[in-house]
């Protein structure tokens, strides 16, 4: 009578927990509910992954082209030269982007000065002066307009501190066919800024020449032209 009465209790309780085995429909909803733990969700790739995936199996696919006659191999080759033009193309249209950082922002100090204006707007403001007869002022900006368009260029940099000769011997390794010219420019800014000495109609066409020169001259070398202090 014990054991019957034990058995009985273990099918009693059995019963209560229910089957073993889910239904279908019950197996569907533990493992949909399952798979919505964030533990899940943070392993599916992502937007980028998936993109990447994409552009893996186009090439995948482009590499894999299978054309009679032999052509699938000529067919490959085209696809190479093609993509290496198009980087080629897009290096040429935007340079390089060091080269663009340095145009966009020129560095504010000129020869210890503050100065904000492009080369242009100090062409033109030189030329303004040089209209009304201010020489001194006028051989200053021209010269500042030369060294600020070589810097524009990304032929020289010009550190804090660096004087007029330092740049024009820098300019001068940059432009060497006008290295001479560069440093009689310097010297007149020199002596008109610094010395004191009165400017002249003379001096003025001077350096103004030399920057046209420069600017239409090509740099020898953009990169290795720096200005010690």
């Amino acid at each position: 009578m014990g054991l019957t009465a034990t058995v009985a209790g273990l099918r009693t309780r059995l019963a209560d927990v229910g089957p073993l085995t889910p239904s279908g429909d019950e197996a569907r909803r533990l493992a949909e509910n399952e798979l919505a733990k964030p533990v899940y969700q943070a392993a599916e790739p992502t937007v980028i992954d998936r993109i990447a995936r994409a552009v893996g199996q186009f090439f995948e696919r482009l590499f894999q082209v299978e054309l009679g006659g032999g052509w699938g191999s000529a067919f490959a080759i085209v696809a190479t030269i093609l993509v290496v033009i198009l980087i080629v193309v897009a290096f040429i249209v935007w340079g390089r982007p060091r080269a663009v950082r340095r145009a966009a922002a020129p560095p504010a100090a000129l020869f210890g000065e503050t100065e904000s204006r492009s080369a242009d707007e100090l062409r033109r403001d030189a030329a303004s002066r040089a209209s009304m007869g201010e020489w001194d002022a006028a051989v200053v900006l021209r010269f500042r307009a030369l060294a600020r368009g070589v810097i524009e260029r990304g032929a020289v940099d010009t550190p804090p501190g660096a004087t007029v000769h330092a740049f024009a011997r820098a300019a001068g390794r940059a432009f060497p066919s006008a290295a001479v010219e560069l440093e009689a420019a310097a010297t007149a800014f020199d002596d008109v800024r610094y010395l004191r000495r009165p400017g002249t109609a003379e001096l003025y066409r001077r350096v103004a020449e030399i920057d046209d020169l420069v600017v239409a001259t090509r740099p020898v070398d953009a990169d290795s032209a720096g200005v010690p202090v």
